[in-house]
């Protein structure tokens, strides 16, 4: 595959690349450049883990770019996920290598890399140290939104370790792209800066966008300078909220009933239903159906779709209930995935009866 597909396959998911000149160089020199994700395993799995993460991984794939997906530990340790209790974030964990393996995610291609092992090297630590002599205290107290905490002198000092070892990981995993999503971007931006300081080469940042949540968009709050990324951080689907998310263990009838009740003003194409067809149907079936009136409407792309949406052809129900259909298509199997296998589904009953904390 020439360089410029695989750009293009990166861009298909991406919101931005920091530099698209600095990925099309490492494109040229490397055919397999190694990039990372990182995940707090807690609480069960929703659509963007469990279902977008992994198809913005099958493209990155596509345009040659091999995977650890770290498994962050000691992150949701620090940011109390689960109450703070390590065994059961690890639990967590295994449950959510379960999930991308029903997902359809590829564990040949991809190495799995838990944090416990990163946070036990001391030479870890030494670049946790360096970072933190090369960053100011007010520079860490902004990069806080990367843990979905906002900065304020009464959080935890622990708080303060996030965005540096974060950082750290980075350089410790010897990846050269770090691709997450746009919630992220400040902690990948500050490698950049301080790659110099520690012998190392620039990483590239690949930054994917956010899955809306089912009540739709909301104003900034503070999370991102970028008043557009901000918006989207403010308006992302979160486990938090449950009546606004997905989780791909939902049964059928309340996929259905989760959507019907979604934000989805007629003409107004952004609104959480499109965006699921766009970033997940689209993505996966590269064709959507919208049953109008007994007749079935097909659309080759999204941009149809809105068009069609825009001009009132297409009633705000009849796109809910083709999105619901798609997403059951997809979730089904994943969700059979945990009745069927013994293994994972003792793991999902565990990490079900854990008391969920933030």
């Amino acid at each position: 595959m020439d360089v410029e597909s695989r750009m293009e396959l990166v861009r298909r998911v991406s919101c931005e690349i920091i530099t698209e000149e600095d990925l099309r160089e490492l494109f040229e020199t490397n055919d397999r450049p190694v990039a990372y994700d990182g995940f707090e395993p807690s609480g069960l799995a929703h659509l963007p883990v469990g279902v977008y993460r992994p198809i913005v991984l099958e493209n990155l794939m596509k345009a040659g770019i091999r995977f650890k997906l770290l498994l962050a530990d000691s992150f949701a340790w620090i940011n109390n996920k689960m109450g703070g209790d390590l065994e059961k974030i690890r639990i967590a964990g295994h449950y959510f290598v379960e999930v991308w393996k029903a997902a359809g995610v590829d564990l040949e291609r991809v190495e799995i890399v838990w944090h416990k092992d990163i946070f036990d090297d001391p030479d870890y630590w030494k670049k946790v140290l360096i970072i933190a002599k090369n960053t100011t205290v007010r520079r860490t107290f902004r990069a806080l939104t990367v843990a979905g905490r906002m900065e304020s002198e009464s959080n935890p000092t622990a708080f303060l370790f996030y965005p540096i070892m974060q950082c750290a990981d980075i350089f410790q995993l010897g990846v050269d792209i770090c691709q997450l999503g746009i919630d992220q971007r400040k902690v990948n931006v500050l490698a950049r800066e301080v790659a110099h300081v520690l012998g190392a080469k620039k990483p590239v940042a690949i930054h994917h966008p956010l899955l809306l949540g089912l009540g739709g968009p909301s104003g900034g709050k503070g999370f991102d300078e970028d008043a557009r990324f901000d918006k989207m951080i403010s308006s992302k689907m979160s486990k938090s909220l449950p009546e606004s998310a997905i989780f791909v263990h939902d049964s059928e009838n309340e996929i259905r009933n989760k959507i019907r009740r979604a934000f989805c003003p007629p003409g107004d194409v952004n609104n959480p239903v499109m965006d699921i067809a766009e970033k997940i149907i689209f993505p996966k079936f590269g064709e959507m159906d919208v049953e109008k009136k007994g007749d079935r409407i097909s659309f080759g792309s999204v941009e149809e779709l809105r068009e069609s949406y825009r001009k009132g052809e297409i009633h705000p129900l009849d796109l809910k209930e083709a999105v619901s259909g798609y997403l059951e298509k997809i979730i089904r199997p994943i969700r059979e995935h945990f009745e069927k296998n013994k293994r994972a589904r003792e793991l999902y009953e565990m990490v079900r009866s854990f008391e969920i904390t933030r």
